[in-house]
């Protein structure tokens, strides 16, 4: 019998009451001192503190592109052939819960035929939960009468916050779950179909402190537009190359928002989702290194909508700036426990990899703006900003590290096999201008709207249908 002890989240490792009014007072009183310290100081402070940023970024950057070329040397996915996955006997397969989190998704009957309904698993040890919030009368009504064969629809009842993690926290609630395994699927997911197979067989094969494996994920509408190619190559790069080469680091991986597959007891033993977390996936894996769990990348592809409208990129991806704030933020309330629990090179690069990403990109209009002054006047507040230790760091960012960056997505398009990427690489800079946006935007939102999941809109894509459903069967 699976354990149904109710799972709690402790409160300091929740996002909850994060940035509440003492803690922005607090932010608030920090910030007016140090302003008034580089008033009072502006030739010693003003200099020495932009020379702290250009380096923090220049040391951000050559570590991002080291582990992108070390992911690519030497790759550290866990490969389960087709024959290896399908020789398990159903019998021996364990029960396997799948939640699906929806709101506002009329269409996803279809969307789970021709998606998650293709996993090759046997109906008698597959628990699929479509989990649809209590107001979501659009999505409850496209279910009326709908055959889900073996899908279990729950009612997640109204409450605050109204996030993904909640939804999924509800579902695994339930009593009478017998889920061993468990993962999460987005309703417009198109998993590998032999995926929960191959899950299986690799848990079998690898350490007993895996905790989680975590599934590459690609897109099905990669060449609709410029936009779903620079998405397409980013992701290329993040869940084939870089979060290997992170694993075999021995470096926190933060999981994506589908296709995670680990025990339910692992699950029990972190403390389930934070329900105000708005990226509860990047925060759990901190979380499973924190616990003494690896997570691994399982080679196998799920298949998602790449976001084609600008205005909707921005959308989903400030909320993914917000919560990797969240999550760093989190983790630092106790920066000395969690050193302790991780290492130092993994919580530096934790610390990269989570509020490090939306803090750089929020720079660059910083550093694009100061560069653009200088050009256009060369003010001497700007001569007293770059004294010369700094100005040449921040030439070799400008000369070295982002032609480097541009150079490093050439290699991976050549090496991945997508040539039909190679523009994207080319001009990425104009995706690294949409990054700085949507940064801005989740710092904002951090301050005044910390736990609001902001809706991404589905279905801008023609090309669903047409998407290969074996994609990654090797």
């Amino acid at each position: 019998m699976p354990d149904l002890t109710p799972v709690v989240l402790p409160a300091h490792l929740s996002a909850r009451g994060l940035l509440g009014r003492r803690a922005l007072m607090l932010l608030a009183a920090v910030f007016v001192v140090h302003a008034a310290a580089v008033a009072h100081w502006p030739h010693i402070l003003a200099p020495v503190l932009t020379g702290v940023f250009a380096l923090i970024y220049l040391v951000s950057t050559l570590d991002r592109n080291y582990l992108l070329l070390m992911g690519l040397r030497s790759s550290a996915l866990v490969s389960i052939s087709a024959e290896e996955a399908l020789a398990i006997p159903d019998d021996e397969l364990p029960v396997y819960t799948v939640l699906l989190p929806v709101y506002d998704e009329p269409t996803i009957v279809a969307n789970l035929i021709n998606g998650v309904g293709r996993l090759d698993y046997p109906a008698d040890k597959l628990e699929i939960l479509l989990l649809v919030e209590e107001d979501d009368l659009a999505t409850q009504g496209a279910l009326l009468g709908a055959d889900m064969q073996s899908v279990r629809i729950v009612i997640v009842p109204h409450s605050q916050p109204k996030t993904k993690p909640k939804a999924c926290n509800y579902g695994m609630s339930l009593p009478d779950l017998r889920g061993e395994y468990l993962t999460i699927y987005d309703a417009e997911d198109i998993p590998d179909p032999l995926q929960l197979r191959r899950a299986v067989a690799a848990f079998r094969r690898v350490p007993r402190d895996i905790g989680c494996l975590q599934g590459r994920l690609g897109y099905f509408n990669e060449k609709q537009n410029l936009l779903t190619r620079f998405f397409s190559l980013e992701y290329d790069q993040w869940f084939g190359v870089v979060l290997p080469a992170v694993e075999q680091a021995r470096c926190v991986v933060p999981l994506g928002g589908t296709s995670n597959h680990m025990p339910t007891t692992v699950w029990r033993a972190v403390g389930g989702w934070d329900e105000f977390n708005v990226t509860e996936d990047a925060d759990l894996g901190v979380r499973l290194a924190r616990s003494g769990y690896r997570t691994m990348i399982l080679d196998s592809i799920t298949l998602e909508e790449a976001n084609s409208d600008v205005v909707n990129w921005i959308r989903q991806r400030s909320r993914w700036y917000k919560g990797y704030l969240q999550t760093m933020l989190v983790h630092l309330r106790d920066p000395r426990g969690l050193r302790r629990a991780i290492g130092t090179k993994a919580f530096l690069r934790m610390l990269n990899m989570t509020g490090g990403v939306p803090l750089t990109s929020a720079l660059n209009v910083l550093f694009w703006f100061t560069m653009l002054m200088w050009i256009v006047g060369r003010p001497a507040v700007i001569g007293m900003l770059f004294p010369p230790l700094t100005y040449y760091v921040c030439l070799t960012l400008l000369l070295v590290c982002a032609p480097l960056s541009v150079f490093t997505g050439l290699i991976v398009t050549q090496a991945l096999g997508k040539p039909h990427l190679w523009v994207a690489a080319l001009l990425s800079p104009l995706y690294w201008v949409l990054q700085s946006v949507a940064a801005i935007k989740a710092i904002y939102q951090l301050v005044f709207r910390p736990s609001f999941w902001e809706k991404t809109i589905h279905g801008l894509s023609p090309s669903r249908d047409n998407a290969p459903l074996t994609e990654g069967l090797r």
